[in-house]
C-alpha cells in the first residue's frame, strides 16, 4: 500500500482531466504536429498551443502575447534574471533578492555575481515576511532588478508583491516574481500589480513536469536576452520546438486551477486545521510561520528536541519533506528556516506537510494519528 501523499509542494499528480487533454496531442489521430509547420497538422497543433497560452494568461490576467513557454519555473527564473540583467545592464548591475528564495533564483544570482553583478540578499522577519522598509532601503541608484517569491515553497508565507511592485515601478526597477507555488492557491493579476517578469510552472498545479512559462510585461515593454538559441521561437526569446502536449497540459491545469481555487482552498484550510487540531496532544509542537500570512496548503512544523528525520523514519506510511525537494540531501536543515532566525537544531526538527486536491479527511486523520503515536 502506498504512503499517504502529503508533499504537494514538491510536486502534484497530474489531474486525470489534464492527462486526457495531453493524450489528444500525442498520437497519429491527435494534434501531434509541429506547431511551426504550415500544413494542417501544424496548424492544428498551433491552435492547441495558443489556446493553452490563453489559459495561462487568463489566470494572471495577462495578454497571451506576454506568455513565453519554457521547460519549467527553474528555466523561467534563469531566463528572467540572466536575460533581463544582461539586456539592461547599461542601467545598472545591482540586484535585490531574499535569502529565502528558491535555489533557482539564489543559484542564478550566485552565477551573476561571478559576472560582476552585485547582489543584496535580504533576510525576512521572524514570520518569513519581507519588511517593506528594509526592501526600500536596499534599493539603490544602480539597482536594475528585484526578485521576490510570491508564495514560499517551504513555509507557504505570502509576500506583499503589490506593495513591493509600487516601489520598484516608481524607481524604474524591474520586478521579477517566482510564482511557481501560486496557481490554485492565490489569485494573480498583473494588470493591477506592476510585476515585470513572473515565473510559472505546471507541475505544482496538477499539470505535467517539464513545462513552464515566463510572463513578460508588454506595456512598458520588457524583453530578455535569450539563453537558448536556434530557430527564434517564442518571439526570439526561447528557441526550441514547442511541446504541444506539455503546453496543452499546462493550459488545462491552469484553467482548472482558476475554476477550482476558491472551493479547493477553503477545503484545504479545513483539512489543515483538522490536522493541527489532531496533533494538539504533542506538547513540543510549533508552527514555523504565521498562518494568517501563509497559504493553508503548506504547513511547516517543528518538533522541539527531536530530529524530523528520526520522526519520519518511524512513519514510513506518510510522504512528507524535511525541506524543499530542490535543496537535496544536505544535513544542514532548511536554509529558509535558518534565514527566518531558527537555529540548526530547530531547523533539523522541522518538516513540511503540504495538502492538495486529492487530500481527504481520512488521509489527514491517519497521518496525524501516526505522528502522534511516535510521541505516545
Amino acid at each position: 500500500m502506498k504512503p499517504i501523499y502529503l508533499d504537494y509542494a514538491a510536486t502534484t499528480p497530474v489531474d486525470s482531466r489534464v492527462a486526457a487533454r495531453m493524450a489528444e496531442c500525442l498520437t497519429l489521430d491527435g494534434m501531434f504536429g509541429n506547431p511551426a509547420s504550415l500544413h494542417d497538422y501544424g496548424r492544428s497543433a498551433r491552435e492547441v498551443v495558443e489556446a493553452a497560452r490563453a489559459c495561462v494568461a487568463a489566470y494572471i490576467h495577462a495578454d497571451p502575447s506576454e506568455i513565453i513557454w519554457t521547460s519549467g519555473a527553474t528555466e523561467s527564473d534563469n531566463l528572467a534574471l540572466k536575460g533581463a540583467v544582461r539586456l539592461y545592464q547599461h542601467k545598472g548591475r545591482h540586484i535585490v533578492t531574499m535569502k529565502t528564495e528558491h535555489k533557482a533564483v539564489l543559484d542564478t544570482c550566485a552565477c551573476l555575481e561571478k559576472e560582476g553583478y552585485l547582489i543584496t540578499y535580504l533576510l525576512p522577519e521572524a514570520d518569513g515576511r519581507l519588511s517593506l522598509e528594509k526592501f526600500i532601503a536596499a534599493l539603490r541608484e544602480d539597482t536594475i532588478l528585484a526578485s521576490i517569491m510570491h508564495v514560499n515553497n517551504e513555509t507557504g508565507v505570502i509576500q506583499d508583491i503589490s506593495a513591493l511592485a509600487q516601489e520598484t515601478a516608481a524607481r524604474g526597477i524591474l520586478l521579477h516574481v517566482d510564482a511557481a507555488q501560486s496557481p490554485g492557491k492565490l489569485p494573480l493579476d498583473v494588470r493591477n500589480t506592476q510585476v515585470d517578469l513572473l515565473s510559472l510552472c505546471a507541475h505544482k498545479a496538477y499539470g505535467p513536469k517539464g513545462i513552464g512559462a515566463l510572463y513578460l510585461r508588454k506595456r512598458p515593454r520588457v524583453r530578455v536576452e535569450p539563453l537558448i538559441h536556434g530557430g527564434g521561437h517564442e518571439q526570439g526569446m526561447r528557441s526550441g520546438t514547442l511541446a504541444t502536449h506539455q503546453m496543452a497540459g499546462m493550459g488545462e491545469a491552469f484553467r482548472l486551477a482558476q475554476e477550482c481555487m476558491v472551493q479547493e482552498t477553503n477545503a484545504i484550510r479545513q483539512l489543515r486545521n483538522r490536522f493541527l487540531e489532531r496533533l494538539g496532544s504533542i506538547k513540543n509542537l510549533r508552527v514555523n510561520s504565521d498562518s494568517v500570512h501563509a497559504v493553508p496548503h503548506i504547513l511547516n512544523l517543528r518538533f522541539e528536541g527531536m530530529l524530523a528525520d528520526a520522526i519520519l523514519a518511524q512513519v514510513p506510511e506518510i510522504a512528507v519533506s524535511t525541506a524543499s525537494a530542490c535543496q537535496g540531501k544536505g544535513t544542514e536543515g532548511s536554509y529558509v528556516l535558518r534565514a527566518m532566525g531558527l537555529d540548526d537544531s530547530q531547523s533539523k526538527s522541522s518538516m513540511r506537510v503540504s495538502f492538495g486536491r486529492f487530500t481527504t479527511a481520512d488521509h489527514v486523520d491517519k497521518a496525524a494519528d501516526l505522528i502522534c503515536r511516535v510521541f505516545s
